[in-house]
């Protein structure tokens, strides 16, 4: 019964949306609120299931995304966007101008949270399309599919670093293990897939959209280079201290402020605003304008997430995730097939790639022990992909693609849903022809 109520629940979020042209965050608490009743939570608590779920996810990505629209209306803006477009032009061309943006993508997906990572490349993907009038998908879409399988399958993001915890693997064996998978899911996932995509009119964002200016007013290559991408190098060079630096020095809690992402999208806004702004002569005035107007852009696209936040915390406060996982738990099949499977039921039905990967791994990892076959580094791997299987409404990744490439529904689910499912089932594939060699 649980499995209608939660068909039931997005089919009437899409339908909000899409036909009766409801606002996305109204019908994501009305979703919310009728899920929550109907799948037996307590009326008295479905409120505060759906303020801590808007709080949750909120909390962790607000500055992030603010922040980071302000840096992208301003490298748009004073021409950093523009100068970065013509130098790849230059140096990769047109041709393999997709090869550029995926080594460019999975390059900065390493250090970066998916979400953080895709709202700082995205002024990049903008500013080539705007500048060489390609489609968006075709540009985009390689960079994205990059940011997504790191977050995925490699360490250091949270999900593979928890599940080599939970399956007691080597961090080391995971990650050459995940970046031989990587690779080829992302060649897949990106440019091949894109390609396929290309009559899909997508109309970026228009915030990062700037009108070309004359050569003579752009900043030079490298300050245009260091102030958009100091997020990701921030990020970089804190992640590795952090694994350098030993838990009892006193310099750890210092270096875990700096590692944070809103405080490097704070710090990298500051430092920004001097080189691409006031070190060119820019008034302080006409820079919080930019700052103004950025914002005004992404609010509805934070609003639209904190909804999809309220709706992934009815269903987990609802324990659908853990009825789904009991049901598949004894099926007699390879424990890599099962933990992939039992992930990707979860992530369909409740949305969170990490709660998907968690839970499967709470109820496949006993079986490693009667199967002594099965490399630990694989079961993460074999979970990590199943937990990216076809993202759709009730993942704020999935509102995050859509509003920034400005896309309808059923253009989201053929581009970044498909997407998402082509990294699931390559992953799995990539997995298994490994586990056949070991």
């Amino acid at each position: 019964m649980s499995f209608l109520i939660v068909l039931f629940s997005i089919i009437f979020l899409i339908l909000l949306i899409s036909y009766f042209k409801v606002n996305a965050f109204l019908s994501f608490l009305i979703v919310s609120i009728g899920a929550g009743l109907l799948l037996g939570i307590n009326p008295s608590q479905i409120s505060g299931t759906v303020q801590k779920g808007i709080g949750d996810m909120l909390g962790s990505l607000v500055i992030v995304i603010l922040a980071g629209s302000m840096l992208g209306k301003l490298v748009a803006e004073t021409g950093a966007a523009q100068r970065i477009a013509a130098g790849m032009m230059e140096v990769f061309g047109k041709k393999y101008l997709q090869v550029a943006l995926t080594i460019t993508g999975f390059v900065i997906g390493i250090p970066l949270f998916y979400n953080v990572g895709f709202v700082l490349v995205f002024p990049l993907i903008a500013s080539v399309v705007y500048r060489y009038k390609l489609p968006a998908l075709y540009v985009g879409l390689p960079l994205v599919a990059a940011l997504s399988v790191t977050h995925g399958f490699l360490p250091p993001h949270p999900s593979p670093v928890a599940l080599i915890t939970q399956f007691n693997a080597d961090m080391g064996s995971t990650l050459l293990f995940g970046t031989i998978i990587a690779i080829p899911t992302v060649v897949v996932a990106g440019p091949l897939f894109s390609k396929s995509l290309q009559n899909i009119n997508a109309s970026l964002l228009p915030t990062f959209k700037a009108e070309g200016l004359p050569e003579e007013k752009l900043p030079d290559l490298f300050n245009s280079f260091i102030s958009s991408l100091l997020p990701v190098l921030l990020l970089a060079v804190t992640t590795g201290l952090n694994f350098i630096i030993s838990a009892d020095s006193p310099n750890k809690n210092i270096m875990l402020f700096f590692s944070d992402s809103s405080m490097v999208m704070l710090i990298s806004l500051a430092v920004s605003t001097y080189t691409l702004g006031l070190s060119r002569g820019l008034k302080m005035k006409y820079l919080m304008e930019i700052y103004s107007e950025a914002v005004k852009d992404v609010l509805m696209i934070i609003l639209i997430i904190g909804g999809a936040g309220a709706l992934k915390e009815t269903l987990l406060e609802s324990g659908i995730s853990n009825e789904i996982a009991g049901l598949l738990d004894n099926l007699n099949i390879n424990p890599l097939i099962l933990g992939w499977l039992i992930a990707c039921v979860i992530r369909i039905c409740v949305g969170s790639a990490t709660v998907a990967g968690l839970t499967a791994a709470g109820i496949v990892a006993p079986l490693l022990a009667t199967h002594p076959e099965v490399h630990p580094s694989l079961m993460v791997l074999s979970v990590g992909a199943g937990s990216l299987m076809f993202s759709h409404v009730n993942d704020s990744g999935f509102w995050l693609f859509k509003e920034y490439f400005n896309l309808s529904i059923k253009d989201t689910i053929r581009s970044w849903s498909l997407m998402e499912s082509l990294v699931a089932v390559c992953g799995l594939i990539g997995v298994m022809l490994i586990y056949s060699f070991l």
